[in-house]
């Protein structure tokens, strides 16, 4: 019990401050670079922070267990919107994100197109799989140049209007950004793992069911670094990688974590979550891409809505089961 205790504790504090560290390590490579927080938040910070999805989920087809690898996606990608975005809301109200939102949107939209027309498909295989990559590559590889030919229009204005161009001396230098945002990661990743096994072995003390565990403490916890990212983004009034971060994530779970684990494995769709989690997913969705646009931003009252309805949907799921 204590050392369950001590795992929940020191979790929790590592996942704090490797939120502080990666927010702190993308914010500098955004800055020596001159892009906008939004693309570092998508890239950087989107993919890094999907790690754990990315392991479950190869470790759960390698194993047989396939209805994890595309439970986990789907989970995830709920628990982003609902739970990160809106915890995250109601602590510290995002504002309205800046250009680049809309066409990260357009790529999650279609990210999640994919998803469904390959669940009524009813299996990823290695052709599936790459096909999933190469659009990732694309999105990647396109908005990598735009940005860098956009931040090159901006120089030349300022030059051109006899405005210096000069960084910050606080902003550190892109390798030190990197190495900052690489160790917040790996911090984000260890912190969630201990916070979850000290979870898991507490709730099986008191006889918690394993469904309910998995529906809830380990769903949340693969979550949990999205959380920390976004909350500590919030803190320093970089709502944009807030954004970015979540948009990022649900990209990479579904294009990265599906592609690479069905080029490890192919593997076979269970055809239940048709019935309703896969729509939840989609629901969601929606509401990320709408959302923050239309109310110009996400403020407190969206924030403690997205929560209930991640509430409600887990005691969906959970009376499902029971």
């Amino acid at each position: 019990m204590m050392t369950s205790l001590l795992f929940i504790l020191a979790g929790f504090v590592i996942l704090m401050f490797g939120g502080e560290t990666l927010v702190n390590g993308a914010v500098s490579v955004a800055k020596r670079l001159d892009v906008p927080p939004l693309v570092i938040g998508v890239v950087l910070v989107g993919f890094g922070t999907s790690v754990p999805e990315l392991v479950t989920s190869i470790e759960a087809v390698l194993r047989g267990s396939e209805g994890i690898a595309v439970g986990n996606v789907l989970g995830s990608n709920i628990a982003n919107v609902l739970l990160v975005a809106g915890a995250g809301a109601l602590l510290i109200p995002v504002a309205k994100p800046t250009r680049g939102f809309t066409r990260d949107s357009l790529v999650l939209a279609v990210a999640t197109l994919m998803l469904i027309a390959t669940a009524y498909a009813g299996s990823i295989d290695r052709i599936v799989g790459t096909m999933y990559l190469a659009v990732l590559g694309l999105y990647i590889a396109y908005m990598i140049v735009t940005e860098r030919k956009s931040a090159k229009k901006r120089k030349a204005e300022k030059i051109d209007k006899g405005e210096s161009f000069t960084i910050e001396k606080s902003v550190k230098s892109i390798p030190m950004g990197l190495l900052l945002s690489v160790i917040g990661i790996a911090m984000t990743v260890l912190g969630a793992k201990l916070l979850v096994e000290g979870a898991v072995d507490i709730a099986r003390l008191f006889g918690v069911s394993e469904t309910v565990i998995g529906v809830t403490i380990v769903a949340i916890g693969t979550s949990l670094p999205e959380l920390a990212t976004a909350v500590i983004a919030g803190v320093k009034g970089e709502s944009d990688v807030s954004i970015g971060n979540i948009i990022g994530s649900n990209i990479y779970n579904i294009l990265a974590i599906l592609g690479a684990t069905a080029l490890v494995k192919p593997f076979s769709i269970d055809p239940s979550i048709l019935k309703f989690d896969l729509w939840v997913m989609v629901f969601a969705t929606i509401l990320m891409i709408h959302v923050p646009v239309a109310f110009k931003g996400v403020n407190r009252t969206m924030g403690g809505l997205f929560l209930a309805g991640y509430f409600t949907y887990l005691a969906a799921v959970y009376f499902m089961f029971v």
